[in-house]
């Protein structure tokens, strides 16, 4: 096992630093008010699909349903940019969860995907169906589409510090 995946933290009290990120998805869950998409936005390492991961296994319960994890679907952007990916991604977003309350797509390195991929995803975004969320992230935000910054709810990740490191 890798050392980042060995000792990458499973629940957010396990996160060191990012207390502003943090606290907003927490309150997301705490008062049942969950977005339909969110971009976790920062310089590398500091954390974005270690809290993509986490707040979708609460947001589905995980711990409780093992089985929920099947409708938590990652997706590397780097290895995937292509238009025909996204629309597979559209396709199979149709169909329900299997056995959690939400189907959550993790999109990795959103960024490196193509702008008619990109296109391709802002029309699943502008009308979700009610049980799916994405999760995207990005160390570079500028190279997303105006149009589709526009439709996510925005979380910046900081640099670690010294004392947290």
């Amino acid at each position: 096992m890798t050392w980042y995946n060995k000792y990458r933290p499973l629940s957010f009290d396990d996160v060191v630093g990012q207390e502003l990120v943090k606290q907003v998805l927490q309150n997301s869950l705490q008062t049942s008010k969950i977005k339909h998409s969110y971009l976790l936005m920062g310089p590398k390492g500091t954390g974005k699909t270690t809290m993509a991961r986490i707040f979708a296994n609460s947001l589905n319960c995980v711990s409780e349903n093992p089985q929920a994890s099947l409708d938590i679907i990652e997706m590397d952007a780097a290895s995937n940019t292509g238009i025909d990916d996204i629309r597979f991604l559209t396709e199979v977003a149709q169909v329900p969860p299997i056995s959690g309350k939400y189907k959550i797509y993790i999109i990795d390195e959103v960024h490196m995907l193509s702008k008619n991929a990109m296109s391709a995803l802002l029309k699943i975004l502008e009308e979700p169906p009610k049980y799916l969320i994405f999760l995207l992230a990005t160390t570079n935000p500028e190279k997303l589409l105006p149009t589709v910054m526009s439709r996510l709810t925005k979380l910046n990740l900081s640099s670690h510090t010294i004392e947290g490191l």
